[in-house]
């Protein structure tokens, strides 16, 4: 039988694909399909190789990303080696640092401090499970990738018939952390419980999760309101003393924040999460880290403009 050469350029895209199924086999068999480098190598390869001489600026590079470490699921300091974090934010930050070619360090904050230490020029990039607003957006550039389905945080049996950020918080109290979209949220409940003849909601600011989560405990707080994923987390961790009263929706999504004027780098970003999200790397993160698929979502910028 008469052997036939393939042309050139399907001869490149048939060994790109053989290498592709090589690399996922290896993976396989190591156990690692749903680490995020891996997973954007074999996802797209000829895709990120293009975003990388469309944006070479950042190949080659280390960036910068500030976190607050204290979101179990997103960002946590790994407990088997405290010099590292670990969690779907980082494994997606690195996801799409490898497909623009550039590696991650990372800077622990207050969550208070994620904008300003990026507008400070002290961080490169924000990928910190931060709820993208057009508040927030003034002070940095946004791509968003997760939808937001908040969880009512209690204590076991829900002792103060708490249903929601609703009347049902008038003399209750809530902690949050400093910068929350959820404080003003519960601020806007105090004229209408004073209205109703009920006593306001109280509002007590911590630094992170894990300091609202121990307010309950400790019983100096009757609530904490906050993503879903964040909340079962604790309930997981403390199901004799925590349950979730409730998942309530606003009208939010989660973002990658970076500097208002990089808009090539935040274009370059989207162009990477849209190829992780393609090569089903992100679906897969969301499952490896436990976290609701239904937070999925394509991406979108949003801006102060």
């Amino acid at each position: 039988m008469e052997r036939r050469e393939l042309p050139q350029a399907q001869r490149g895209t048939a060994r790109a694909t053989l290498l592709r199924k090589l690399a996922l086999g290896a993976s396989v068999a190591l156990g690692l399909v749903a680490a995020a480098p891996l997973g954007a190598q074999a996802a797209a390869p000829a895709a990120c190789a293009a975003l990388q001489e469309k944006y070479p600026d950042w190949k080659g590079k280390t960036l910068v990303n500030a976190i607050n470490p204290h979101t179990p699921g997103y960002e946590t300091i790994d407990p088997k080696d405290p010099s590292k974090y670990i969690g779907f934010d980082i494994d997606l930050g690195e996801a799409i640092g490898e497909c623009l070619g550039f590696k991650l360090t990372y800077k622990p904050v207050t969550f208070a401090a994620l904008l300003t230490t990026l507008a400070a020029g002290q961080a490169d990039i924000v990928i910190s499970d931060i709820y993208a607003t057009k508040e927030r957006a003034k002070a940095a550039d946004f791509i968003t990738y997760s939808k937001v389905f908040d969880g009512v945080l209690v204590a076991k049996g829900n002792p103060k018939g708490i249903n929601g950020i609703n009347m049902s918080m008038c003399g209750t109290a809530a902690a949050e952390n400093t910068g929350y979209v959820e404080v003003p949220l519960i601020q806007a409940l105090i004229p209408e419980c004073k209205k109703a003849g009920k006593a306001e909601p109280t509002i007590q600011l911590y630094d992170n999760n894990a300091n609202c989560i121990q307010a309950i405990l400790a019983g100096r707080a009757d609530t904490y309101i906050n993503d879903v994923n964040t909340v079962d987390s604790a309930v997981k961790a403390y199901p004799e003393k925590l349950e979730k009263a409730i998942a309530v929706t606003i009208p939010y999504s989660v973002g990658i924040a970076v500097p208002k004027d990089k808009p090539k780098f935040r274009d370059a970003v989207m162009a990477a999460l849209i190829e992780v999200q393609k090569a089903g790397t992100h679906m897969a993160l969301l499952k490896k880290h436990g976290l609701d698929v239904n937070n999925f979502k394509e991406p979108d910028i949003l801006t102060a403009d």
